[in-house]
């Protein structure tokens, strides 16, 4: 069990906690993180992205069970996140839908795609793939669409449509994949030199976009109401996994699906629940905090995981 610790999560959070060090010691300033986190991910992340869907066996990946397991578990963490933050931490319903969008949002990419591939191997990321194809589509709908209806209550249907498909569609993670799903359903056939260029930088996409998470959450304190951070860290961290595993052992899921399932809904609340609150000036306190003891808490919780998983 202890091996588990030392040989899968910490490596990926030595390069996270590398990020931090040397940007907190001064070596990078945070522009120059800034600047390396906008590559990784509105440019190396969404390739990374659309060269693994573009090469799915859509036929053989597509599990229901799965995206069902995964996405109720989420579903259920936004719904008792917002509706904790409001009745239980007295919080307003729009502080509350971003509280719940942490809860929501898991970190899938920067920490559930090298988690995973470390544990189980790079042939076992297929699942993990399959969940990251709908899950920013489906967080940001989600959180958006419930947050324009609260912002906007009497604007109209159509108001809120428009600005929710209009966020959706500038995501470049989302982007990358729809643009991976057009060339794998039209069975369109990449270049060979265009391969290799993506197969050089879908390898660096991971690792930077790690140290780049280290250099953000410099910016992050904790800070807040400590109540309502530790409510979210539960949600993330163990409701959300626990959902996934109850429902897919009652599927039946195959060994490969099942842990990339788990370990997904295992990670930190991902930067994005940050991005979200900010975006609004909802909870920006709550969420910024979060995404760091989250963060930090998930060094020993995905151990945790990974030790109970088959």
């Amino acid at each position: 069990m202890l091996s588990t610790l030392i040989e899968v999560v910490l490596p990926v959070f030595l390069v996270v906690g590398a990020g931090y060090a040397t940007t907190w010691g001064g070596m990078f300033q945070q522009s120059h993180i800034d600047g390396l986190m906008k590559f990784t991910q509105n440019f190396a992340i969404p390739c990374l992205l659309f060269s693994a869907i573009a090469h799915l066996d859509l036929s053989q990946s597509l599990s229901l069970p799965l995206l069902f397991s995964f996405y109720t578990g989420a579903f259920t963490c936004f719904l008792l996140g917002l509706l904790g933050a409001r009745f239980l931490f007295d919080r307003p319903w729009t502080d509350a839908t971003a509280i719940g969008f942490c809860g929501l949002f898991s970190n899938s990419v920067l920490l559930g795609l090298p988690i995973t591939e470390r544990a189980f191997g790079s042939d076992a990321l297929t699942g993990n793939y399959m969940i990251i194809a709908f899950h920013s589509p489906f967080c940001y709908a989600l959180g958006i669409t419930t947050m324009e209806i609260l912002r906007n209550r009497g604007a109209g249907a159509s108001k809120t449509v428009k600005r929710v498909m209009s966020a959706i569609f500038k995501n470049a993670l989302i982007v990358g994949i729809a643009l991976g799903f057009a060339v794998n359903l039209t069975g369109l056939v990449i270049p060979g030199v265009v391969e290799d260029a993506l197969a050089l930088l879908t390898r660096a996409a991971l690792p930077a976009a790690l140290f780049a998470l280290g250099g953000v959450l410099t910016q992050y304190r904790p800070q807040g109401d400590m109540r309502v951070i530790l409510f979210i860290c539960l949600l993330s961290l163990i409701v959300h996994p626990a959902i996934v595993f109850g429902l897919g052992s009652g599927f039946g899921l195959e060994q490969e699906l099942f842990r990339s399932g788990v370990l997904t809904a295992a990670m930190a609340t991902g930067v994005n629940g940050y991005i979200f609150a900010n975006y609004y000036g909802c909870a920006k306190r709550v969420a910024a905090s979060t995404v760091l003891i989250a963060t930090a808490l998930s060094v020993l919780t995905v151990w945790g995981w990974l030790a109970w998983i088959p």
